[in-house]
């Protein structure tokens, strides 16, 4: 029985490992069957049916200081999370590097007229695809997932769910075609996989407060703070939850530092 359990659990992780081709493929038929620009221009529309802070605080989630931020309590409740989905997002930023320049293809503001789509912010015309934002939300929520216990797996289903959110606004906010989406999505799939993978070989002992990794971590924070307060992540209307997310990291900071002193003192 158990090893008919550990074949099953054996075939299920192949499987998994295949998943990310499902969106791969959708893009590539919507791609060659000319299907991009209808595609687009439907979920351009009829995402306006909610309001744009909505759109600009999920695509806050697939900008890399942003969803850092968000996450950073994991420093204190799971850092082997944190570092699994840190890990995933830089092996996916340096795939995503490498692939938009290759593909050098065009954004809908480098093709279609302005006036024919809604968009929020100045046009963005080339280095369309994968959509990075999109990548960098699923890497990390996909590193945070894998990375879990597997009988916790189960409750964090949601997660997937505010990544397509993520992905889904950069249609909304007019930066992005569904195919760059979809793309995004199985680069960051894989992604976090791999850096699930990664944070497994990293000691329990060494993710404890007063060790190197969770110290470098904690002044990522720090970076995070400086870089919140004085930049605008994507769009101006992210400038409350910016300031929110300073004190989320402020918070977390200050118990992190009360977890440095040993027990007892």
């Amino acid at each position: 029985m158990v090893e008919q359990r550990k074949s099953l659990l054996a075939i299920a992780s192949i499987w998994v490992w295949c998943f990310p081709l499902l969106p791969l493929g959708l893009a590539t038929a919507i791609y060659f069957g000319e299907l991009q620009t209808p595609t687009f221009l439907f979920i351009n529309r009829y995402t306006q049916i909610l309001p744009d802070t909505f759109w600009a605080w999920m695509t806050f989630l697939g900008n890399g200081w942003g969803i850092f931020a968000l996450c950073f309590p994991l420093l204190l409740l799971a850092p082997r999370l944190l570092s699994a989905g840190l890990v995933a997002s830089l092996i996916g930023g340096s795939i995503s590097q490498i692939i938009k320049p290759f593909l050098a293809l065009p954004r809908p503001a480098g093709v279609l007229a302005l006036e024919d789509f809604y968009r929020i912010g100045e046009p963005l015309l080339h280095r369309a695809m994968p959509s990075g934002h999109t990548l960098t939300a699923f890497a990390v929520v996909s590193g945070i997932y894998f990375a879990s216990n597997r009988d916790r797996r189960s409750s964090l289903w949601w997660i997937f769910i505010i990544a397509c959110f993520a992905g889904l606004s950069r249609n909304a906010l007019g930066a992005h075609w569904l195919t760059d989406v979809l793309a995004g999505c199985a680069i960051g799939l894989w992604s976090g996989m791999l850096g699930a993978f990664a944070v497994r070989f990293i000691p329990d002992t060494q993710l404890a407060p007063n060790k190197i990794g969770p110290r470098l971590l904690a002044l990522g924070g720090l970076a995070a703070i400086y870089v919140l307060l004085t930049q605008t992540l994507d769009s101006e209307l992210n400038q409350s939850l910016q300031y929110a997310c300073t004190v989320l990291i402020s918070i977390t900071l200050v118990l992190f530092i009360r977890a440095q002193k040993p027990r007892g003192i």
